[in-house]
């Protein structure tokens, strides 16, 4: 198998002299790609990651969240499961499987990455091979992500990953992509960057399933044309120790569709980052997550971050977050919807939950609504509560035990975001995992 995409090494990176002593020691702990057709991009990425630094816990859209183990030169190992599960997610449906072990691809493993409608590419594979389409697009959307909150370990991201999937829909293909993460190493510091462009009028379902090395970064930049239409859906399983970082970056043009849903269940620090920038005129543009945490086997800290920005006319936008947490879990929710002045007719909508199943869980919410137009609807909103006892009541006069009556209450409270994922199937199949897992936990 290929060497992890980030190694430890001694001796100073190139280009660190000078740099902040937390960045440095970060960039040392790199091998770091040259040359190829993203070299511009990294070169661009470096430049920036200098000026901005990494990120500290009195930086605004750090305050509920420490950095300290992401800026960390290196992670700390996390034994590898001995027992993953029997069957996989979204084992049993038709799709393209592509496998990265330690974010390095994994060809023996995966399908073959041909499927009419697309052009699928491995970004370690074509990145020193000359001209390609991605070439004017990777790092792009990261860095337009960069204004007004800069984002630097996705520019980190930028500089550093090796490896990544290239994917050019032209088409509807007749079945899914499936990425696939999987763990060889037990201190493998993952880095991976997936560049997704629509053409105009095609379909695609995005699968992401697995785990993600002791400490993951990943980035997908998404491009989506005129009536195109992409659908994300992310269910990657964390470790109880694990550490990992997210971003998604999306342009959505005229009349496009743009879905994401992300599932996040057990990891010591987990944050998800959305920037959706709705750029052409009737567009839509969704982002939701479900979030399991449970503090019973240790610490349980997970951020969501959305910055959702609308510049065309009679668009649509929705944020949707559920979080369930107990045994001193901690959720956090950062959402904005930005209007810029002429993006007249925008309906942004906003809603941020937490279902706290103990008295020691916590929830923090920061929603925010910046409006530059005066013909809108735009709302917000955020709740933290218990469950309900009088439907507990209900269900327990009526011969249900508590444990079950938890689960079926927990997973009402998840419908709304669950509901996003617009494929029957799919959205089935989520369910049917989170019900095993409540049931599993609901005495704990």
């Amino acid at each position: 198998m290929a060497d992890t995409a980030v190694q430890t090494r001694t001796g100073a990176a190139p280009g660190t002299a000078g740099l902040p002593d937390v960045l440095a020691a970060r960039l040392q702990a790199i091998s770091l790609p040259k040359g190829g057709f993203s070299a511009a991009a990294r070169a661009d990425a470096l430049a920036r990651l200098t000026r901005m630094g990494l990120p500290g816990p009195r930086d605004e859209y750090w305050r509920y969240t420490d950095p300290r183990d992401f800026n960390a030169p290196v992670p700390a190992p996390i034994a590898i499961e001995q027992n993953p599960p029997v069957s996989p997610l979204f084992g049993d449906i038709d799709r393209l499987r592509l496998v990265f072990v330690d974010g390095v691809f994994d060809a023996a493993a995966s399908d073959d990455p041909v499927l009419e409608g697309a052009e699928i590419s491995i970004l370690a594979q074509v990145d020193q091979g000359g001209d390609h389409w991605a070439a004017g697009l990777y790092g792009r959307l990261e860095a337009a992500g960069q204004m007004p909150v800069p984002r630097p370990f996705a520019t980190l991201n930028t500089l550093a990953a090796r490896d990544g999937v290239l994917i050019r829909v032209t088409g509807k293909p007749a079945k899914p992509i499936h990425i696939i993460h999987r763990r060889a190493s037990d201190s493998a510091d993952v880095i991976w960057h997936h560049v997704i462009r629509m053409e105009p009028g095609s379909e695609l379902t995005l699968l992401e399933t697995g785990m993600t090395g002791a400490r993951s970064n990943g980035v997908i930049e998404a491009e989506v044309a005129r009536g195109a239409r992409l659908h994300h859906i992310s269910a990657k399983r964390a470790g109880h120790q694990k550490l990992g970082i997210s971003h998604i970056f999306a342009r959505v043009e005229t009349e496009a569709l743009f879905k994401s849903f992300t599932l996040s269940v057990n990891g010591t620090l987990m944050r998800h980052e959305g920037v959706i920038d709705i750029v052409g005129d009737d567009a839509v543009a969704h982002i939701a997550g479900a979030v399991l945490g449970d503090g019973h086997v240790g610490a349980f800290h997970h951020d969501d971050t959305v910055f959702v920005t609308h510049a065309g006319e009679r668009c649509e936008s929705r944020q949707v977050f559920k979080k369930v947490l107990k045994n001193g879990a901690l959720g956090v929710f950062q959402g904005k919807i930005l209007v810029k002045p002429g993006a007249q007719k925008t309906d942004g909508y906003q809603i941020s939950q937490a279902l706290l199943l103990d008295e020691n869980s916590q929830f923090l919410a920061k929603p925010e609504l910046e409006i530059y137009a005066d013909d809108v609807k735009c709302s917000h909103g955020s709740t933290t509560g218990a469950l309900d006892e009088n439907a507990m009541f209900y269900l327990r006069s009526r011969g249900v035990p508590r444990a079950q009556a938890t689960v079926l209450l927990v997973l009402s409270f998840l419908a709304d975001a669950l509901d996003e994922i617009e494929d029957d199937v799919l959205r089935g199949q989520i369910v049917d995992r989170l019900e095993n897992w409540l049931t599993r936990r609901a005495s704990m």
